[in-house]
């Protein structure tokens, strides 16, 4: 395993993180099962597991927390915080009074005494950047958390936190987690060269692009039955994600590769991407997952994926994308009807 610098932090990680979402009741319910495709992880080389409090409602931290038993002091483990995790409307977000509740939350059923990498899971335009690390950086102080970062922040909202942690003295995000596979290639265009420039280590998610680069979503057929189609519907029947899936095949059929293989090495070899994060909830599916490690795509295969999806463009659907306030909220880009018949 060729470990990688995770930015600038001097923590080593490998090229694969071991993502934790479906572990446990949104994906694999059997406990044991989760840990023997932990454990298989880290026997292979992994030495990084990414969770969050939101996934399973909490029961995927526990279950990366019974798998770390005896193994904690090898392992980079990444948690995240923001979704809610309760009724009440206080027990979700990145104010400083959730963040000092929910790390302890995470501790407790990760059954450790710090966190490598805490990240702020969405960003929440309700609460002021300098409140939430004012925050990160007290746990940090207290020894409660090692490092922080973002995921699936605009590249603007990275560059304000930057810019808030060098003019107040806080403590600044050393990561980043975007989306990115051959279907979603829009953060070639700002975002990786942004964290570049900061020195962010990036670790991405969905490199398979929610399980369409993997050859079981074909044009002209019927769906599979997964659970994927079950949460992302409109994302995984896409058109566009699935003519470009139609001219992918050939090209790693002419390679010598599967689509999986090819999928996940495409990512790895650019040179703003430390991790990416596997997401399996099969021991089949880790297995297919790691008998890829070692592929490596020559500049023909490159050349072949940019002719098809092009550099810096998102192809597909990404129904978990962040979409902020002005998108979502139609008033934030109206102007009030009134003032618009007046004019």
């Amino acid at each position: 395993m060729r470990y990688r610098s995770l930015g600038r932090t001097g923590i080593k990680v490998s090229p694969y993180c071991l993502g934790a979402m479906m572990f446990g009741g949104g994906g694999n319910p059997d406990h044991e099962d989760c840990v023997r495709i932990i454990h298989k992880a880290l026997d292979f080389g992994i030495n990084v597991i990414d969770t969050a409090d939101r996934y399973s409602a909490g029961e995927s931290e526990e279950i990366v927390g019974k798998a770390l038993k005896g193994r904690r002091d090898r392992i980079v483990l990444a948690t995240k915080v923001y979704g809610p995790m309760g009724d009440d409307p206080n027990q979700q977000g990145t104010s400083r009074r959730w963040i000092m509740q929910a790390v302890d939350n995470s501790l407790r059923r990760l059954q450790t005494d710090h966190i490598d990498l805490y990240q702020i899971h969405r960003p929440a335009p309700d609460t002021d950047i300098e409140e939430t690390l004012s925050a990160l950086t007290d746990l940090m102080r207290a020894g409660k958390v090692r490092a922080i970062g973002s995921s699936t922040f605009p590249v603007s909202e990275i560059v304000e936190a930057q810019w808030v942690a060098e003019r107040r003295g806080l403590a600044r995000f050393r990561t980043e987690q975007p989306p990115y596979s051959i279907l979603d290639r829009g953060i070639e265009r700002d975002m990786l060269p942004t964290c570049q420039r900061h020195g962010m280590g990036v670790m991405v998610w969905s490199p398979l692009s929610k399980g369409m680069l993997t050859g079981r979503y074909r044009k002209g057929q019927p769906l599979p039955d997964s659970l994927r189609v079950k949460y992302f519907p409109r994302q995984m029947s896409d058109e566009r994600s699935l003519d470009a899936v139609e001219q992918l095949i050939p090209l790693a059929e002419e390679a010598g590769l599967s689509l999986t293989h090819m999928a996940m090495a495409f990512v790895m070899a650019h040179p703003g991407v430390t991790s990416a994060i596997l997401g399996p909830r099969t021991m089949q599916h880790l297995d297919d997952l790691l008998a890829g490690a070692e592929v490596r795509l020559g500049d023909d295969v490159l050349d072949g994926i940019d002719r098809i999806a092009r550099p810096g463009t998102d192809i597909a659907l990404n129904e978990a994308a962040y979409n902020p306030p002005a998108i979502l909220q139609a008033d934030l880009r109206r102007r009030p009807a009134a003032e618009r018949a007046a004019a």
